[in-house]
C-alpha cells in the first residue's frame, strides 16, 4: 500500500544497530544525575507477555528514553520472578523440572520484550532462582535469625489441600489459594516466622516519606491496621474457683468509653483459656463441637459471614471490672484469634456485630453512649463518640475524655493497661515444597542439649537465633548459597513437610557447630522473598562478596520510579519495605524507604469488557499484533487507550487508528525541506507540544501527550512544506513513544548517530503561551455562557460579542438595562442589568 511504512523492516534493523551500539546499557559515571526506573519483574509463566505487563513496560521505557535524553544517567533493568507455587504446580503437571520449565519461559518472555524495543540493561539481568543470587536472600534471612527476629511456632495455618503448603494470609483471597483457587484449611504445622510486626510502627510512619497514589497508602495503613486503645482483664467466675485461683480474660478495645455496656465477652474459638477451663464448663461437648465446626472458616467469611453463630460456654461468668456485674461468656467465630487478645468484650448497643449477635441470642443490650445532639434512638445501635450515660462517675464526659479518665482509672486498680495491636500478623516464611530457597539452617539435638542444661553459658557460644529457638543453628556464611539438590523427583509429600525430607543424603548433615548429626530444614522460602530486594541487586549484579557495593548502593537508591499492579500494594510492598528497613537498621542500605515514587497500571480488559482469559476467548497476543500492526502502534496505543491509572477494553479500531497516524507521520518526509520556514502557527504549537508532551510524561499523562502530537501532526500535514528543524524537534518528542519509526526518520534527515542522544527539546515559554483564553460571561453575578479568543480583547469587543449570542443576549433584553459592566481582562466579564 502507498504511504505504509516499512515496519516491519525498520524495527528490525534498528534493535539489531541499538543492541550493537550497546545504547541501552546504563552509564558508570557517577557524576552524572541518575535515575532510576523500576518495573515489578514479571514471574515468567508459560503464557508469555500479556497486555497488563506491555502497558507498564512502555510506560517506563518512555520514561527512561525521555530521562537519557534530558541528560539522566538511567538504571533500567530486567530479571525474573521465578521461584514459587506455579513453577512447581506446572513441572508436576507436566513431569519437568521447574527449572527447564523456568528457563524455557524466560526465553520467550525475552524475546517478547525485545520485539517492542524495550530499552533494558541485560546485563543486570537477574533470576531468583540462580544460586548466586539466592545466596544473598538466604544472607539476609540468616542476618534476621542471628539477631533474634526469626521463630519457629507450632501452630494452625493456611493450608492448601492442592498445593499442598502452607500458605501465608497474603496469600489467601476469600478463603481460597490465590494460585490454584482450592478452599483453605487451618493445619497446625511448626513454621518459620519472621517478626515483621516490630516493624509496624516504622512501616506506617515511614509512609509520609512517599510519593505514592493516596488509594495506596491507604490499602498499606489498613493492612497494617494500627489500633490504641486499652486491655482490661476480666475475671472468671465460678462456684469452684476461689479469689486466688480466678483465671481472667484479657479484651483489648478503643472503645473503653463503652465499657458499662458491657453485656457479655465473646472468645475466638482458638482462645487458649477454653481448654484450660475444660473442668469448669458444664456444656464442653457442645463447645468443642462448635470449635471443630468452624476451625477451618477462612477469616473474611468469619468476620463478614451474615449469619452470626456461637455458643455460650456454661458453668463460668466474667466480672466486668467496672461496674462487677456478672456477665456471660460466648464462643463465636466472628472473633479471630491473632487480632487483640483473641477476645472482646461486646457492647451490643454500640458496636454492629455484637447488636446483631445480641438480638440472635436475646442478650441484653445497654445504652451507655448517646449523641452529643439529637435524641438516641434505642431501636438501632449508635457506634459514634458522643456523650456517656449510665455509666457511674464517668457520666456526663465525652467519649474522648472518658476514655482517658478511664484508662487511668483501670490502671491505678491494676485491671488495666494502655495497648497497641495490629491487624497486621507476623510473616508466615516456610512453604512445604521443593522450589524455593532453602532456609539455611539445621537441627542439631545436641546443641539444644547444651543450650537447654546451661542457658548462661549457652550465651556466649550461640547467636540470638539459635537460643531463641534451641537447637536450631545457622549455617556458616561461607557455606552460602545451600543450595537446592538436583532431583528428578520432587512430589509434595502431603504430610506438611516438604519434598525435601525425603532428600535423604542432602538432609543428613553435620552441625556446623558442634561437628555432630544434625538434619537440615525441610521448608523452603515462599515466593515473595526473592522479590524483596531484587531492585538492591540490579545494581550491582555480579558481586560475590557482598550483596550490594556501598558506593553504587548510595549513587542508585531510592528507586525514583517504581511502576507495577495495584494487586501487590499489601504483598509485596509490604514486605520489601520491612526486608529495606531491616537492611537500613544493618547498614547495607542507606536510605529508610526504597521506593520513591510508585505508579499503578490500570487493568486492561478484552474487547468483550471481561478480563482478558483464554476461557472467554478474548486474549490478545502481542505478538500478533506486532506483527500486523508493528510494535510502535501497540505503543502508541497501550498509552493512548485512556489515564494510565485507569482500566480500559482493548480496541482494534482504537489500534488501526494508532497504526494509522504513525503512517501519516511516515508520509511527512516527503514534505521535509532544508530551506528556513517562517511559518509563526506552526512554530507555536510546536512549542506548546514540547510544552504539553514534557510535562504529560513527568506526569504519566501519556493519553494526552499522545493526542497533542496528534494535533501537531494534523496542523504539519496542512503544510505544503515543513522545516527539517522543525520536523526534527517533533520527532524527538515522539522517540519515547515510536523508537523505531523516529530513529528510522531521524536517520533519513542525515543524522549520524542516534535520536537518543540528541537532547530532549526546550520550548520557548512565550512562544508556548497559548494565544486563546477562555472568557466567562455573567449577568447579575450568574454564569450565562463563555466563548474562547484570542488574548487582549477589549471591553467594548467583550461585550459586544457577548450580546451577539443568543445564550447571554436573552438574560439583558435591553441594551437600555445594562447598569454597569466590570471586565477582568482574559477572565471575567459581568453585565449588571436592571429588570
Amino acid at each position: 500500500m502507498k504511504g505504509v511504512y516499512p515496519f516491519k523492516k525498520i524495527e528490525k534493523k534498528w534493535q539489531k544497530i541499538w543492541e550493537e551500539q550497546k545504547l541501552d546499557q546504563t552509564s558508570d559515571n557517577y557524576k552524572q544525575k541518575k535515575f532510576y526506573v523500576l518495573d515489578m519483574f514479571p514471574y515468567p509463566s508459560g503464557l508469555g507477555l500479556h497486555m497488563g505487563h506491555l502497558k507498564g513496560y512502555v510506560a517506563t521505557d518512555v520514561t527512561t528514553r525521555f530521562r537519557r535524553m534530558q541528560g539522566y544517567n538511567v538504571l533500567h533493568p530486567m530479571g525474573w520472578d521465578a521461584f514459587g507455587l506455579p513453577a512447581e504446580n506446572f513441572a508436576l503437571k507436566h513431569k519437568i523440572h521447574p527449572k527447564k520449565a523456568i528457563d524455557k519461559n524466560i526465553r520467550t518472555f525475552k524475546k517478547q520484550l525485545k520485539i517492542f524495543g524495550l530499552s533494558y540493561d541485560w546485563r543486570r539481568e537477574i533470576n531468583t532462582t540462580d544460586p548466586d543470587y539466592y545466596k544473598w536472600t538466604q544472607w539476609v534471612f540468616l542476618q534476621m535469625f542471628k539477631r533474634g527476629l526469626v521463630y519457629r511456632k507450632f501452630e494452625p495455618v493456611n493450608w492448601c489441600p492442592s498445593c499442598k503448603t502452607g500458605l501465608a494470609n497474603e496469600d489467601v483471597e476469600q478463603g481460597r489459594c490465590e494460585r490454584c483457587g482450592s478452599p483453605i484449611q487451618k493445619k497446625p504445622l511448626a513454621q518459620w516466622i519472621i517478626k515483621i510486626t516490630k516493624y509496624a510502627d516504622r512501616l506506617l510512619e515511614d509512609l509520609k516519606l512517599l510519593d505514592w497514589e493516596e488509594a495506596i497508602v491507604e490499602q498499606q495503613k489498613n493492612w497494617i491496621g494500627r489500633s490504641e486503645g486499652a486491655v482490661i482483664k476480666f475475671p472468671i467466675l465460678n462456684e469452684k474457683f476461689s479469689k486466688k485461683e480466678r483465671l481472667a480474660v484479657e479484651i483489648f478495645t478503643t472503645r473503653l468509653d463503652t465499657i458499662f455496656g458491657c453485656t457479655y465477652l465473646v472468645l475466638a474459638p482458638e482462645h487458649p483459656i477454653i481448654p484450660d477451663l475444660k473442668s469448669q464448663i458444664s456444656n464442653f461437648q457442645e463447645v468443642k463441637r462448635y470449635i471443630d465446626k468452624v476451625k477451618n472458616k477462612p477469616d473474611l467469611e468469619r468476620l463478614e459471614g451474615r449469619k452470626k453463630t456461637g455458643v455460650e460456654i456454661e458453668g463460668v461468668k466474667a466480672l466486668n471490672p467496672f461496674n462487677q456485674e456478672k456477665i456471660p461468656i460466648f464462643v463465636a467465630d466472628y472473633v479471630l484469634p491473632y487480632y487483640g487478645t483473641g477476645a472482646i468484650m461486646a457492647v451490643p448497643a454500640h458496636d454492629e456485630r455484637d447488636w446483631e449477635f445480641a438480638r440472635k441470642f436475646n442478650l441484653k443490650i445497654k445504652f451507655v453512649i448517646k449523641p452529643q445532639t439529637g435524641k438516641l434512638s434505642f431501636k438501632k445501635v449508635f457506634t459514634e463518640d458522643g456523650i456517656l450515660a449510665n455509666s457511674n462517675g464517668f457520666s456526663g464526659l465525652t467519649s474522648v475524655k472518658a476514655r482517658e479518665k478511664m484508662l487511668k482509672f483501670a490502671v491505678k486498680k491494676g485491671f488495666g493497661r494502655k495497648g497497641v495491636f495490629y491487624k497486621m500478623r507476623d510473616w508466615v516464611f516456610s512453604r512445604q515444597r521443593y522450589w524455593g530457597e532453602p532456609i539455611p539452617l539445621v537441627f542439631c539435638p545436641a546443641c539444644k542439649q547444651e543450650i537447654e542444661n546451661n542457658p548462661q553459658k549457652a550465651r556466649k557460644k550461640f547467636n540470638k537465633g539459635e537460643l531463641l529457638n534451641p537447637g536450631w543453628i545457622a549455617l556458616p556464611e561461607k557455606e552460602l548459597p545451600l543450595e537446592l539438590p538436583k532431583v528428578r523427583y520432587y512430589e509434595p509429600t502431603g504430610t506438611g513437610e516438604s519434598p525435601l525430607a525425603n532428600i535423604k543424603n542432602w538432609m543428613e548433615t553435620k552441625c556446623p557447630k558442634c561437628g555432630r548429626p544434625a538434619r537440615r530444614e525441610s521448608n523452603t522460602m515462599p515466593q515473595w522473598a526473592g522479590s524483596c530486594w531484587y531492585y538492591l541487586r540490579y545494581l550491582d549484579p555480579h558481586n560475590k562478596r557482598e550483596l550490594v557495593s556501598p558506593k553504587k548502593e548510595r549513587y542508585w537508591m531510592p528507586v525514583d520510579l517504581y511502576v507495577g499492579g495495584a494487586e501487590h500494594a499489601t504483598r509485596h510492598l509490604i514486605y520489601a519495605r520491612f526486608w529495606h528497613k531491616f537492611l537500613y537498621d544493618i547498614n547495607v542500605v542507606s536510605t529508610k524507604e526504597p521506593f520513591k515514587k510508585l505508579i499503578h497500571v490500570g487493568i486492561i480488559l478484552g474487547e468483550d469488557g471481561r478480563k482478558m482469559s483464554k476461557r472467554w476467548g478474548n486474549v490478545v497476543n502481542p505478538e500478533d499484533v506486532a506483527r500486523e500492526f508493528g510494535a510502535d502502534s501497540c505503543r502508541i496505543y497501550e498509552l493512548f487507550m485512556g489515564p494510565f491509572t485507569q482500566g480500559a477494553a482493548w480496541s482494534t479500531k482504537g489500534l488501526r487508528g494508532c497504526f494509522r497516524f504513525l503512517n501519516r507521520v511516515w508520509r511527512l518526509k516527503d514534505k521535509i525541506t532544508r530551506k528556513k520556514t517562517d511559518d509563526q502557527d506552526l512554530t507555536r504549537l510546536l512549542h506548546q507540544t514540547i510544552k504539553k508532551v514534557t510535562e504529560d510524561i513527568e506526569n504519566f499523562k501519556f493519553n494526552t501527550a499522545v493526542a497533542q502530537m496528534m494535533i501537531l501532526v494534523n496542523e504539519m500535514e496542512r503544510k505544503r512544506e515543513i522545516s527539517q528543524k522543525d520536523f526534527g524537534l517533533f520527532l524527538r518528542l515522539l522517540a519515547p513513544f515510536a523508537p523505531h519509526l523516529s530513529e528510522e526518520l531521524w536517520s533519513r534527515l542525515g543524522h549520524k548517530t542516534s535520536i537518543f542522544k540528541e537532547k530532549w527539546p526546550k520550548f520557548n515559554p512565550k512562544l508556548a503561551e497559548s494565544e486563546e483564553v477562555t472568557i466567562v460571561i455573567q449577568v447579575n453575578g450568574r454564569v450565562r455562557g463563555e466563548f474562547r479568543e484570542r488574548k487582549g480583547l477589549s471591553q467594548t469587543k467583550v461585550l459586544e460579542m457577548a450580546l451577539k449570542d443568543k445564550r447571554i443576549n436573552k438574560w439583558v433584553e435591553d441594551r437600555k438595562n445594562i447598569k454597569k459592566v466590570i471586565y477582568i481582562p482574559d477572565k471575567l466579564m459581568n453585565i449588571v442589568v436592571q429588570y
